[in-house]
């Protein structure tokens, strides 16, 4: 078996943090000036009397009437989709990466976009080394590797945390989401690094995996229940005087216990899946239809195949985060999946840079990992990604205003899904007009499974991209590597897993 990655650096808690900054920063003594106009309603609740004047208002806008009587009885949605941006959005490029993967790929009823954005990124070297046709990696192997060492994560975060309040905010939160389908690029790598990767015709697809609704399920609760069992036993340690280095290792040995019933309903639920140190036979053809076989482990797999031009392990996340200061790391306080792996970090620059990047390397033929809110104005079935999609503020008159920053801040918008830029339409200056997006959500949407993506849309939605270092801006890789990174609480939208 692989040896996990070393426990790296521990970063301080986003509280830590929080305190020593609160004694820099002095408090601002002024007060903005205020509106002080009389409400109709003056306790608050809704006045009929402004219903009244309201519906008199709006049925005397000829456009408002037409709004009425079409949007009663159609989607809002496919009623007010732009025929202009169907037409101006085109699944044409003219930079695209010179070798097309296959099949298209399709995480169904499953959470697992990022694992899936992940083996589609890995398959392009290989499939161009082996002369594949056809083929997909184990999405699953790495999914079931995932969610055994996420349940791991948790109970020792609970185990770590035992002495804060069963109510208490980080302890909530913890214990909401806590085995998400989704992740993040650091997370992948350290599977990869531990568990290497498989074909999937050697641990295929199950139902659960699919559909992994009902598997979170059950295990979340299995799992809750788990960490109160862990809680009792160090709070009683803790009265009985029992040394704090003793009692995480009692903790410890319980929980691996506890570990044994989650493994026991993954593995009838997901299939047993070879170690990482296992040896497997890999027959295929290759796309003249000649006969190959491979014999190895999941971890040689992936050295051999996977890991050549660009390893998993030397790139890095770059973020758009218009919150936080440009040129600066940021982490999200007890986020991740390996214990003791490699942590989650990003580095924010300005939108710009990510494009760049993001062309830099489609130019190259390496295909690029990325994240976004894929369910802003957009449309699965036409496969358009367009701030101009649907005409929201000339059907209604309003105005749709917030800024990137803003979505942010108010819960409006995070990073919910990954997928793969493999494509380009760059205009006579060598600037983005639109992207091409490989999704996983089967061949039947957009252009064959593919999506297009404007750039105004990047600039608003795209909050990631992963990039090799040695295609990165260097004074980013220096900020990466630098460590001090900013530690955001773990409710930070930053922290949402795509």
């Amino acid at each position: 078996m692989g040896s996990s990655p070393s426990r790296p650096f521990k970063y301080p808690s986003f509280q830590q943090q929080q305190n020593a900054e609160s004694e820099k920063v002095p408090r601002s003594e002024t007060v903005p000036a205020l509106s002080m106009a009389t409400p109709t309603s003056v306790d608050g609740s809704i006045s009929l009397q402004n219903v009244t004047s309201w519906e008199a208002d709006i049925t005397q806008d000829p456009k408002a009437r037409l709004a009425r009587t079409v949007l009663s009885h159609s989607d809002i949605r496919d009623a007010l989709v732009s025929r202009k941006a169907i037409i101006e959005t085109t699944h044409i490029f003219n930079h695209e990466i010179d070798f097309k993967t296959g099949p298209i790929t399709n995480q169904k009823s499953s959470g697992r976009c990022w694992l899936f954005a992940t083996t589609n990124v890995l398959r392009y070297e290989i499939m161009k080394k082996l002369k594949l046709k056809e083929f997909q990696l184990s999405q699953s192997y790495l999914f079931f590797w995932d969610k055994l060492n996420k349940s791991n994560y948790y109970l020792e975060l609970m185990i770590e945390n035992a002495d804060l309040p069963v109510d208490d905010r980080v302890i909530n939160h913890l214990s909401g989401d806590l085995i998400s389908d989704g992740g993040q690029w650091d997370m992948a790598v350290n599977l990869l690094e531990t568990y290497g990767v498989v074909p999937q015709s050697v641990y295929p697809e199950s139902f659960h995996s699919s559909s992994s609704s009902p598997l979170n399920s059950l295990l979340k609760t299995k799992l809750r229940e788990h960490a109160l069992i862990l809680r009792k036993l160090s709070a009683d340690m803790k009265l009985a005087g029992v040394s704090s280095d003793a009692a995480v290792s009692a903790a410890r040995a319980e929980k691996e216990k506890l570990m044994k019933e989650v493994y026991n309903i993954m593995t009838a639920s997901l299939g047993v899946p070879p170690l990482p140190s296992a040896t497997f036979t890999w027959d295929y053809y290759d796309e003249n239809g000649k006969y190959n076989t491979w014999t190895g482990t999941p971890l040689e797999y992936y050295k051999t195949f996977a890991a050549k031009a660009y390893p998993a392990k030397d790139s890095f996340s770059l973020i758009n985060d218009p919150r936080n200061d440009y040129s600066q790391l940021i982490t999200i306080d007890k986020l991740g999946n390996i214990w003791g792996g490699r942590p989650v970090l990003y580095v924010n620059t300005d939108i710009e840079v990510m494009k760049a990047a993001v062309v830099k390397m489609v130019k190259a033929n390496v295909p690029v990992f990325f994240g976004c809110d894929v369910g802003q104005s957009s449309e699965r079935n036409l496969g358009l990604m367009d701030t101009s999609l649907f005409q929201y503020e000339d059907t209604f008159d309003i105005t749709l205003g917030l800024t990137k920053a803003q979505r942010l801040e108010i819960n409006e918008s995070a990073m919910t899904h990954a997928m793969v830029i493999s494509g380009v339409q760059l205009d006579g200056n060598g600037k983005p007009l639109r992207y091409k997006v490989e999704n996983s959500w089967g061949d039947a949407p957009g252009n064959k499974g593919y999506f297009v993506m404007t750039d105004d849309w990047f600039n608003e939605f795209v909050y990631q991209v992963v990039v090799p270092k040695s295609l990165a801006p260097k004074d980013l890789v220096a900020v990466f590597e630098g460590g001090n990174a900013r530690v955001l609480p773990p409710w930070d939208p930053m922290g949402t897993l795509a």
